[in-house]
């Protein structure tokens, strides 16, 4: 798949040419210069089914050391890319700055056309846009993203350099020979697993997250600094391991509510929608400061979303005096609301066991997707309550008739029970911690709900 980089300067409007090109709010907007840190990519369909991956890069600016690593950045997309659209503000006169740059990038030798933004009516372009003819361009676009403007011309020259894709065979048609008990066989044929796992890297600001996605992906990926809150947008990496797509999102660092001020509740915002769609969540602890009252928050919130979950304690290699022991048990204390998940210490610096994050993501997804059979599982719950009976209420009997499995990711449990509102939270739990035992749900939250017979929701 061909690859399209957009750069320029901070504040020129990249970010808002790769959401209308992508046809999606994806990338934050706003007047703070350098909003963009870290590389956005996404796949954009254009004209005859003509796909490509365009690639939404950080302002280049080397004013202070955090933005030079983004131009650095920037630059290495740049390399990267097949094609290079570099923006300008059209607002402002022609900068040397822009001109150096834009030599800099048309000496890679690869299709690059030069795009005036800002450009909002035919006063506007006859005034200004005629400055920058002189950058010798020979692909220069002026165009108004927020106003929709002239950018048709531009979507017809990014043509000329993606392939339209390969037209398709024609579906089969139904052989009519097939009879009725074949294509029911069909039917029934078991579907294939899906091998797609979404995982978000979550924490407080500065707890390493964007140096643990750079080690698992074995190169700079997103931006790392010691400036707290780098990353606002979401930054998603795919990567394949053990025959698993395995998609990382790190996320904004969470910080506390009063804190929380511009762009950044954009981010909060775009971290919580991300919840809704991931399968996993890795909690980064920062093994020099221990759990703090915001790392239970986010705890909350990973149980809230019913994910998978994993917690990584980083800069284990600079911990100081605790011992192993001691660490994992101060975890399990202050994290209550994920005893399920596993607890792996790294040094994302050192990459000190960060290749063991990626077996247990494959493995906690597949507990997160798994079925049980209906008869094993009411086994297990007939010897847990063999072993343990099920507390009367005031005298009134309370019997479990049948257990079945309603869904996965997460799996959820429904026990068919004569009086369910009497059924008690303590004896769930207890199911809970039997079926954990005997079917290994270690990273996987379990759902225990209790129904009448014939009774359902939506979601049963």
């Amino acid at each position: 798949m061909k690859k399209v980089a957009i750069l320029g300067r901070p504040n020129v409007g990249k970010s808002s040419l790769f959401n209308r090109l992508a046809r999606r709010r994806d990338a934050i907007t706003s007047d703070v210069s350098g909003t963009t840190r870290d590389l956005k990519k996404n796949v954009v369909t254009i004209s005859e089914d003509r796909e490509f991956e365009l690639i939404d890069t950080g302002g280049i600016d080397e004013s202070d050391a955090l933005f030079s690593k983004v131009a650095q950045m920037s630059m290495r997309a740049a390399e990267a890319a097949d094609v290079i659209l570099y923006m300008v503000d059209g607002k402002t006169l022609p900068e040397e700055e822009d001109r150096q740059l834009f030599y800099r990038l048309q000496a890679l030798g690869k299709p690059i056309a030069l795009v005036v933004n800002k450009i909002d009516n035919d006063r506007e372009e006859q005034e200004r846009f005629w400055e920058f003819v002189e950058f010798g361009a020979e692909a220069i676009f002026p165009i108004s993203v927020s106003h929709n403007r002239k950018l048709t011309p531009l979507y017809q020259w990014l043509e000329q350099y993606i392939p339209p894709a390969e037209k398709s065979a024609a579906p089969l048609q139904a052989d009519e020979d097939l009879s009725l008990e074949q294509l029911l066989e069909a039917r029934e044929e078991p579907e294939a697993e899906e091998k797609k796992i979404k995982v978000a890297i979550l924490g407080r600001p500065n707890v390493g997250k964007s140096s643990l996605l750079n080690a698992l992906l074995g190169e700079e990926r997103a931006v790392v600094s010691e400036v707290a809150g780098t990353t606002i947008d979401p930054v998603d990496e795919t990567i394949v391991h053990d025959d698993y797509e395995i998609t990382f999102v790190d996320t904004a660092g969470i910080r506390r509510r009063s804190k929380i001020l511009g762009i950044e509740k954009y981010a909060l915002g775009r971290t919580e929608k991300m919840l809704e769609e991931a399968d996993i969540a890795i909690l980064i602890i920062d093994a020099t400061a221990g759990v703090t009252e915001l790392d239970e928050r986010i705890a909350g919130l990973i149980d809230k979303y019913r994910l998978g979950a994993l917690i990584v304690v980083n800069k284990w290699d600079i911990r100081g005096e605790k011992e192993y022991k001691e660490a994992i048990q101060e975890i399990r204390d202050e994290l209550k609301f994920l005893h399920y998940a596993p607890i792996l210490t790294v040094s994302a610096k050192t990459k000190q066991r960060v290749q063991r994050i990626l077996d247990q993501i494959t493995a906690i997804y597949r507990r997160y997707t798994r079925r049980i059979p209906t008869s094993k599982l009411n086994e297990v719950v007939q010897y847990a309550i063999r072993r343990h009976h099920v507390p009367s209420h005031h005298g009134q009997v309370v019997r479990i008739k049948f257990a079945t499995q309603f869904a996965s990711k997460p799996p959820r449990i429904a026990l068919v029970v004569n009086k369910p509102e009497l059924l008690h939270f303590s004896y769930k739990r207890y199911l809970a911690n039997v079926l954990r035992e005997q079917f290994d749900f270690e990273g996987v939250p379990l759902e225990i709900v209790a129904r009448k017979r014939g009774e359902r929701s939506e979601e049963e």
